[in-house]
């Protein structure tokens, strides 16, 4: 049986081994863990339960991560999309009045949209006109931001009127203790431990409990609680034409942010052939876009690949069994959250930051003399972090790379979803900046 698990996953041709293949899941599942009390607060604050969302964010999660790993054989875990959870908060439910019941009927419609454009090959489509060269960008980029939020949020930068960031103070206690964890993951790695992150993270939390650093306060709650959020959406006042523009973004979003993962932990993960063309796609956006739609049925935001996943990659990771375990894990924290809440910032930040400087390592696949190339590839790199948007820099990207090719003459006929796509970023941004 066990050797039939092995022949289903790739083990030999990709290399993998069960203890690493677990660590992996185990070290994706700690650096994502934070989700589980991050997206209840932020969605409850448009009136859903905070128990019942807490509940349904660790059952999605763990039906969409074990859904990828067990289907498309990828390590990529999936959770209630950050950013997208705040827009469904702050803009439909407190800025335009929609109640959360109809926002949430607009995640389920988008997510039907999802399945059947994945269905009709047209999200395929989509991440094959992406210009391959503009993959390694991608993959640095998303380093740079993932860095970025590891270092803002032990206060190791920090916000500044003047200057819009500057160092922080490192001798506050949680910045201090996150400066260990880097200096430890680091020192770890040159030694070339294989389970680097895991021992990182676990030994900044150790440290913070010996020094009174580590405080978390538990809330109970059960699988019960999820009844308050569960099939209440309300399709019929999602599907009013008020609520076109709701649906587009979760859609835009979603759909963007999914394929700047997808390429940045491939493409870390050594996944994407000599081809270019990834693997198994549609079911990798199957398991994404059902992901979505269970989300609304439980009770919470847009479900998305999440680019902690790398964490697990730099592991060394490769088949579908990290996301399983992650999933694993996501399940069992239907009934040990409080303890998952033991683990800081301070300890999984240090790890987001290890992790983004080794996915810069792309950088050197970039045609760095030729400008057509390096232009929007830099663009790429530099406005994913900036924009504190995965999809916003790859639409960037496209856009500046489609502009260079058309002034320039090199535009050609079998490109045209990329100038297609160019021109929808294009549209989107101009309408972004009139709102």
């Amino acid at each position: 049986m066990l050797r039939r698990i092995e022949h289903y996953f790739e083990f030999e041709s990709l290399h993998a081994n069960w203890r690493t293949e677990i660590l992996a899941g185990l070290t994706t599942f700690i650096t994502m863990a934070y989700i589980i009390f991050v997206n209840p607060a932020i969605l409850s604050k448009t009136g859903m339960p905070i128990a019942a969302v807490t509940a349904a964010t660790c059952l999605c999660a763990a039906f969409g991560s074990i859904l990828m790993g067990a289907v498309a054989r990828y390590p990529i875990a999936l959770a209630p999309g950050m950013g997208l959870n705040a827009y469904f908060t702050f803009t439909v439910c407190l800025k335009m009045g929609v109640p959360w019941q109809t926002a949430l009927g607009a995640v389920f419609i988008s997510g039907v949209i999802f399945l059947l454009l994945t269905f009709g090959g047209i999200r395929q489509l989509l991440v094959d006109a992406i210009p391959r060269e503009l993959h390694a960008a991608v993959a640095a980029g998303v380093g740079l931001f993932i860095a970025f939020i590891g270092l803002t949020e032990t206060g190791i930068i920090v916000k500044d009127p003047a200057t819009a960031v500057t160092l922080g103070n490192l001798r506050a206690p949680a910045t201090a203790l996150a400066l260990f964890g880097l200096i430890l993951i680091a020192l770890l790695q040159v030694f070339k431990v294989r389970a680097s992150i895991l021992i990182g993270i676990m030994g900044t939390m150790l440290t913070g409990y010996a020094f009174g650093q580590v405080h978390w306060t538990p809330s109970p709650h059960s699988l019960h609680e999820i009844t308050a959020t569960a099939f209440k959406l309300d399709l019929r006042g999602a599907l009013h034409v008020g609520a076109f523009e709701i649906i587009f973004v979760f859609l835009f979003v979603d759909l963007f942010d999914n394929i700047g993962t997808l390429v940045a932990v491939t493409k870390k993960a050594g996944l994407i052939p000599d081809t270019g063309r990834i693997p198994r796609l549609s079911r990798i956006f199957f398991a994404d876009a059902t992901a979505t739609i269970a989300g609304a049925l439980t009770g919470t935001s847009t479900v998305c690949s999440y680019i902690e996943s790398s964490s697990g990659v730099a592991v060394g990771g490769r088949t579908g069994i990290p996301a399983i375990v992650t999933g694993i894990c996501f399940l069992c924290s239907l009934f040990v959250a409080p303890l998952v809440g033991a683990i800081p910032a301070s300890a999984t930040a240090p790890a987001l930051i290890i992790v983004g400087a080794l996915m810069l390592g792309s950088v050197s696949e970039i045609e760095w003399n030729n400008p057509l190339v390096s232009i929007p590839a830099f663009l790429t790199i530099v406005m994913i972090p900036l924009s504190y948007s995965i999809a916003s820099g790859l639409g960037i990207g496209i856009a500046s790379y489609a502009i260079l090719r058309v002034l320039s003459g090199k535009a050609r006929k079998q490109e045209w979803l990329l100038y297609v796509l160019a021109a929808l970023f294009i549209f989107r941004f101009v309408y972004l900046s009139r709102g």
